[in-house]
């Protein structure tokens, strides 16, 4: 019998899980909203490009082609890109466009059986002959429903759309009383850019925020204003965001994406050894992050700014928060063209904006929110069911409950791809969806729901030392090598993908070296 395999979702995550469920002759149907692939690359800001270098940035089997030769391609180049694979390994007839998921709901055992259960779907295989999911999609065109009955899901939404985090505001002190505009960056890339352009022409913009949306929008609203019409960047955290990928002339590769990097960080479930080894080497953890953060200060003259972050450079990688700063940004900053504000906190008025701490209002035409996404929302929305909502929210104070950052132990017949962050998404995602095209056929299994439930516990420890307030992120970056041996090893792989043990300790993983099992 065909086992149904549903992928919600057909951005980079999405592509992968079908590509990698057809190589295990699935046949999935893939549901994505919109009218074409790409998630996240479909709408975006006309400066955009890619963040990470682009050979970081690529499908294991899919090299960039010859005719893109920038590090940092713009999102045209990337969406070109994504379509190209697509069309390579034949995925656009299993995708149904403009098709969204309203919900999905578990038809199967009782909460009180599943409650009972020792191992994931109560047999420890992803497939059960007692439960099925519902997925009802929505015709976006057609405003029509229609209720899909499928043996496993893949959830592919990722967490930068969808689900915009809107500041709260004491009653009196929020948008409405704001008689200007009032938007949130994912409503700005959604403007054609000439309507992105006519609306932040000759006007007072604020940007809150300083991560990469920010700094994009505010570039735009500098090229279109100047210094007559200053963009205001509202922050309330300064942020190591890196001028390149070269401190002082060093590939940062070569820096945090090798094992003896690794070496250095405490890891979960690693061992007495590694344990007393990145201790001895924590002088080494600390000099590597000074070295870049004294690049970053001196390439941006940060210190003239006062713009220098209270945190390090491994905090901001543990996090996943590092963002390049576009180009000529800073010399705006200093001819006046966009101003800095730091604010713990803020509140609208009739005339823009009120700084904590400030009497005069900052008078505003249009305030845009960078302010990024409620992605654990999204997620929770998703479900029917209240019990696997709460499930899959878990507690506010500990990060996304997921086993290997895919499964939840007990949720059955379901998996995410996308959510749990890395410094390299693409090759973190293909990896996934190779663990998960193998857990599907059989490979290996899951450990019981109490081991798995052992291992979120001990990654959520991991999150919160190195990550800090930002452990919801679930970013695996200062450690993705170690995180990727664990899949390797599942999967019956050797995780020793270099050639040699110099060669293994010092040269930077790339997508390229899992290629090939």
């Amino acid at each position: 019998m065909e086992r149904k395999v549903a992928i919600i979702g057909a951005g980079i995550s999405g592509l992968l899980a079908c590509k990698y469920a057809l190589s295990k002759g699935y046949h999935p149907v893939v549901f994505e909203a919109q009218s074409s692939i790409g998630g996240v690359w479909t709408k975006t800001f006309e400066t955009t490009k890619l963040q990470t270098p682009k050979p970081l940035y690529q499908f294991s089997d899919f090299p960039w082609p010859d005719s893109v030769p920038e590090v940092f391609p713009d999102h045209h180049q990337v969406l070109e890109y994504l379509e190209s694979y697509a069309r390579h390994f034949n995925l656009l007839q299993h995708i149904r466009f403009n098709s969204k998921v309203v919900s999905i709901s578990y038809e199967g055992p009782s909460d009180a059986e599943m409650q009972a259960w020792a191992l994931w779907g109560g047999t420890g295989e992803p497939f059960s002959s007692k439960g099925k999911w519902n997925v009802t999609v929505q015709n976006t065109q057609s405003i029509s429903n229609e209720v899909y009955q499928v043996d496993f899901v893949i959830i592919c939404v990722g967490r930068f759309s969808g689900n915009p985090n809107i500041p709260e505001f004491p009653a009196g002190k929020g948008p409405e009383v704001f008689q200007g505009k009032v938007m949130h960056s994912m409503d700005y890339a959604s403007m054609d850019y000439a309507s992105a352009k006519d609306l932040v022409k000759g006007k007072h913009i604020a940007v809150v925020g300083l991560q990469k949306s920010a700094l994009d929008i505010a570039m735009e609203c500098s090229s279109a204003n100047g210094a007559d019409h200053p963009c205001t960047v509202v922050y309330r955290t300064k942020h190591w965001n890196v001028a390149n990928y070269q401190p002082w002339g060093v590939p940062i590769a070569f820096i945090y994406l090798n094992r003896f990097s690794e070496l250095s960080i405490h890891k979960p479930h690693e061992g007495f050894l590694l344990s007393l080894l990145a201790t001895l080497l924590s002088p080494v953890r600390w000099g590597r992050s000074k070295f870049v953060e004294s690049h970053i200060r001196w390439k941006l003259r940060l210190a003239n700014f006062d713009m220098v972050p209270e945190h390090t450079f491994l905090q901001e990688t543990s996090s996943c928060l590092i963002s390049k700063v576009p180009e000529d940004f800073y010399n705006r900053v200093e001819k006046g063209s966009i101003r800095l504000k730091k604010a713990a906190s803020f509140s609208f008025c009739k005339e823009g904006i009120l700084i904590d701490g400030e009497n005069e209002p900052l008078k505003t035409d249009v305030v845009i929110l960078a302010t990024g996404f409620r992605g654990a929302e999204k997620l929770k929305n998703i479900f029917v069911s209240p019990t696997f909502q709460d499930l899959i929210a878990g507690s506010t104070d500990k990060t996304v409950p997921l086993y290997r950052e895919c499964i939840h132990p007990r949720i059955p017949q379901l998996a995410i791809i996308g959510f749990s962050e890395s410094l390299t998404n693409l090759q973190t995602s293909e990896i996934r969806c190779r663990w998960l095209a193998e857990l599907l056929d059989g490979t290996f299994k899951l450990p019981s729901i109490k081991e798995m439930e052992e291992y979120v516990a001990e990654w959520d420890k991991y999150m919160k030392r190195y990550s800090d307030k930002y452990y919801r992120r679930s970013c695996i970056g200062a450690i993705q090598i170690w995180y990727n041996d664990q899949l390797c090893k599942d999967m019956g792989w050797n995780p020793r993908r270099k050639k040699g043990f110099i060669a293994e300790l010092f040269e930077p993983y790339g997508p390229t070296d899992y290629a090939h099992p």
